[in-house]
């Protein structure tokens, strides 16, 4: 289980420095996501929505490197998440992975050649937000599901 407390990102130093810990998210994949807002709606069918912008994204991150192995990320106050998954007969493996901060917005995109301003952005998994933090999960590698547990409905 990972206990190690949350890094948070403040800058662009901080992002780099991320970056070299991780190998630029080289030879990673996106093992796994989870998304949540604090909407929710009551037994009794009220529904409760903040005005603000509360959507926040957990995603695991592993790697064919040691130390660490696997990082999570959050990601909150998220201005856009856009997933692209790989196409059927391609792999999903990032090669290096674009990370900045720029106009009071963290970015995280699984290509070190994309960029917010991109025509071809939207080829790219990528997630916009206000804050970032980022953690070691190295005890998270291999086939196990971290974020919700398969059920005996789902076939794998």
């Amino acid at each position: 289980m990972v206990t190690v407390a949350w890094t948070p990102l403040k800058s662009q130093t901080d992002i780099d420095q991320l970056l070299n810990a991780f190998g630029g998210f080289h030879d990673g994949c996106i093992r796994e996501a989870h998304i949540w807002t604090e909407h929710y709606v009551l037994p009794d069918l009220r529904m409760s929505c903040t005005g603000d912008l509360d959507t926040r994204v957990r995603l695991l991150v592993q790697r064919q490197f040691k130390a660490p192995s696997a990082i999570e990320l959050l990601f909150e106050q998220v201005i856009t998440l856009h997933l692209h998954p790989s196409p059927e007969n391609y792999d999903s493996i990032i090669l290096s992975a674009a990370m900045l901060h720029e106009d009071n917005t963290f970015y995280w995109a699984d290509s070190v050649d994309w960029s917010p301003a991109s025509s071809r952005r939207d080829e790219f998994t990528w997630i916009a937000a206000k804050k970032v933090s980022w953690r070691d999960a190295s005890d998270w590698m291999g086939p196990d599901l971290h974020y919700g547990a398969r059920d005996s409905t789902y076939e794998v």
